[in-house]
């Protein structure tokens, strides 16, 4: 929470900015009484439209990636309704047109200013903005991208080069943070604390590879200790409480916290997967705003509400795969529902206090009168003072996880799964405090959390076949990664698990997303960027089957 004071005034500061633009070119104005000089003025407001640009990316692409990996329910009939070419314009638009462009500007003013802390984090946040811009697209423009009086119409380079160009920026980062320079005003990611920068940067490089299958380098990475390995090490971005003037609110917050009741749904899987190993972070991730969903054990059918409660399970639905009707009051929809909206706004399950600053799920059913059902209501819980988790420690355990599992060290693969869901449940319950009104005595024990990371733990110990453990942790990690879908989206692409995924509500939904369309906005006008045919285009450390054959759930 310490950055929500730095964050909301480096709004206002920039709503002031983009108003009085339209009033003065005069930025000479800006040098009395601050003392501050032209150049550093216009660097310290590129500097904040860089940081909320590159949070504004990461969320986007989340979402994507949480909707194709059912950590989100996407809206649309099949992959290619729920994501069209143009659905990518703005996230492609904050990437070339607002961050790169920022990034460009900026570092000639700290160039001249020899503000190496400013240009080292401007290369680290270029270079895992591309390595993204690859994971999702596949080429994209690199060499020629910002230049439009050169390059009016860039070439997408190859992934891999772009790969390795991105990885190289964020090393001359680390290098620049070396440097003596001015501090950044404000560093809305960890309050100029050069360190974390550097951890965030190996971490960033983990990543990469990880997808390209670089063990030997990923090894020696987490071999330095200098990455992301505690939950007080996470990257991650801060959003306030303010509505208006302007709205710090967690977007997803502001969607679903409304006069008019939730505008969104919850997916299913993930919901069924929690309440199935009676997860403790369950109550945190997610708000029920009644106790009973119509079709689910002891609930009553309401086909005006939830159509699919009066409706079969479809044939091609494996027998044990949820369907329609969560028990516990866990209301949401299922992969690949297009159907109409029904009057639902005040029944639906909502965000909760982890991570989207709402409100922690306190109700208990069969003691509705101590602890009742609420529904939303602006400025409920949190008031959407949650974070977009951008790297967390947690994560990384999963990685080696994976790394240990495919190496078949299933003993290193437990314990890595083992301390991830240690930082998790500790870092989501944490969250309790965002929101004041939660009643912490339904909070789940310290207890209760130990057991359930035991059982999940013996449930991988049991498991009698590699393909079996591998589920099982993807699974787990597709739970943690809940706030932020890129990891989930590359898991899956990597491994195919978990297998046991819910199906799309068609039985023919087209195959599964292995690289997004090109935005319309880019393809219609350039040249040089020829359109997918399909959603079928492998980036190149996709090395897996082509669809339909991979990934399995589709």
């Amino acid at each position: 929470m310490k950055y929500i004071n730095k964050i909301f005034v480096s709004m206002v500061f920039l709503a002031g900015v983009f108003f009085t633009s339209c009033e003065t070119t005069d930025l000479d104005l800006l040098n009395d009484p601050n003392n501050l000089t032209t150049n550093d003025a216009e660097l310290d407001r590129l500097m904040s439209n860089i940081q909320l640009d590159f949070n504004t990316f990461l969320r986007q692409m989340g979402n994507n990636g949480a909707q194709a990996t059912r950590l989100q329910n996407p809206f649309g009939r099949t992959y290619r309704d729920a994501f069209e070419p143009v659905t990518m314009d703005g996230t492609w638009s904050t990437a070339y047109q607002g961050l790169f462009s920022n990034i460009q500007l900026a570092e000639t003013y700290a160039t001249a200013l020899e503000n190496n802390k400013h240009l080292g984090v401007m290369k680290i946040i270029k270079g895992y903005t591309l390595i993204v811009l690859v994971d999702f697209f596949g080429d994209v423009p690199f060499s020629e991208a910002t230049n439009p009086v050169e390059f009016p119409a860039p070439f997408a380079d190859p992934g891999q080069d772009v790969y390795q160009g991105a990885i190289a920026l964020i090393d001359e980062g680390v290098d620049l943070l070396n440097q003596p320079g001015a501090e950044l005003n404000p560093d809305m990611y960890y309050d100029n604390d050069y360190g974390k920068w550097k951890k965030a940067a190996n971490t960033m490089k983990l990543a990469a590879y990880l997808n390209t299958g670089n063990t030997a380098a990923f090894n020696a990475i987490i071999n330095s200790g200098n990455y992301i390995a505690s939950t007080a090490d996470d990257m991650q971005f801060q959003y306030g409480a303010n509505q208006t003037s302007p709205d710090t609110r967690h977007p997803s917050y502001s969607n679903d916290y409304t006069p008019n009741g939730a505008s969104s749904y919850r997916s299913n899987w993930i919901m069924d997967a929690m309440v199935d190993n009676n997860d403790p972070r369950l109550r945190y991730y997610f708000h029920r705003q009644n106790g009973c969903t119509p079709g689910a054990q002891g609930c009553a059918t309401d086909p005006g509400r939830l159509p699919c409660s009066v409706t079969v399970k479809p044939n091609h639905y494996t027998s044990d795969m949820i369907y329609c009707s969560v028990d516990k009051g866990y209301w949401g929809r299922d992969h690949l529902n297009a159907e109409g909206i029904p009057p639902d706004n005040f029944f639906r399950t909502v965000v909760g206090v982890y991570p989207h600053g709402g409100l922690f799920d306190d109700a208990v059913i069969g003691d509705e009168t101590n602890h009742p059902f609420e529904g939303v209501s602006s400025g409920a819980g949190g008031g959407g003072a949650g974070i977009n988790p951008i790297l967390l420690a947690s994560w990384v355990d999963f990685w080696k996880a994976e790394v240990a599992l495919a190496s078949n060290n299933t003993s290193g693969a437990a314990s890595a799964m083992q301390a991830g869901l240690q930082k998790s449940t500790s870092k989501v319950a944490s969250f309790i405090s965002v929101d004041p009104t939660a009643d912490a005595t339904v909070a789940p024990t310290g207890g209760q959390i130990s057991s359930f990371i035991a059982d999940i733990v013996n449930q991988f110990n049991s498991a009698t076949s590699m393909s079996k453990k591998m589920d099982i942790l993807a699974e787990q990690a597709f739970i943690t990664y809940y706030g932020n879908g890129i990891g989930a989206y590359n898991m899956y692409r990597r491994t195919g698990a978990p297998s046991d995924l819910q199906y799309s509500l068609d039985p023919n939904p087209g195959n599964f997303v292995r690289s997004f369309f090109y935005p319309a906005a880019e393809a219609n006008v350039n040249s040089n960027i020829q359109q997918k045919d399909d959603l079928n285009v492998q980036v190149f450390w996709d090395n897996n089957p082509a669809s339909p054959a991979f990934p399995p759930a589709n």
